[in-house]
């Protein structure tokens, strides 16, 4: 049974396994990203952090420590010299898995291993957008105080030639007294009536 035994063997003795890791840490500081299985891929991550992480404090026992892991000089003077400032602000996580597909043959799961810090496609597309959308955002508060005016101004306009409208028409209606006084002034049907009966007596007379 397997309880309590966290490393994965890789079907391998511990000489060959440690020299695999050591190989494959080596690859990945000097090239930044190496392709391998998922199972190899997450035993190297735990191998190669911790190496990282001494790598920031630049020492002379640090340097003779992680040395004793990699054997190769210029992969040490690599780590301390160009990984280590980009990684200083970072606390752990110096790695990413990106896992690819199977391979054909036996099937294996297989992935992509990187260093997080040296992918320049994420942190350009991250700074690219941020930038994009402060500047959407300041077109459309812009659009939306043009729009505002806008309507403002077309509102005005057609408020003003009602308001010019309105007194033509009240002088339009308003009558002249001297034409209401001829009105009231003029016969009215009772009167001629009346004044036809009057004159065909005056006849007969």
């Amino acid at each position: 049974m397997r309880h309590g035994k966290k490393n994965n063997h890789l079907g391998r003795k511990t000489a060959h396994r440690k020299a695999m890791l050591s190989n494959m840490a080596c690859s990945l500081l000097l090239h930044k990203r190496i392709n391998t299985t998922v199972a190899k891929a997450k035993a190297l991550r735990v191998y190669v952090e911790p190496l990282i992480t001494k790598s920031k404090s630049d020492s002379t026992h640090s340097r003779r420590s992680v040395f004793s892991e990699l054997q190769n000089k210029d992969i040490v003077s690599e780590l301390f010299r160009d990984i280590a400032p980009k990684v200083a602000n970072r606390n752990g996580g110096y790695t990413r898995i990106i896992r690819t597909g199977y391979r054909l043959g036996d099937n294996a799961e297989m992935c992509l291993i990187e260093l997080v810090d040296f992918n320049e496609l994420y942190t350009s597309d991250n700074s690219k957008k941020t930038t994009r959308r402060s500047r959407r955002g300041g077109k459309k508060a812009g659009e939306a105080s043009t729009t505002v005016e806008d309507t403002t101004e077309t509102k005005e306009e057609t408020a003003a030639p009602e308001a010019t409208a309105t007194p033509e028409v009240e002088a339009e209606t308003t009558v002249n007294p001297q034409i209401t006084d001829a009105v009231e002034d003029a016969p009215t049907a009772e009167d001629a009536g009346d004044a036809a009966s009057e004159t065909e007596e005056n006849k007969e007379d």
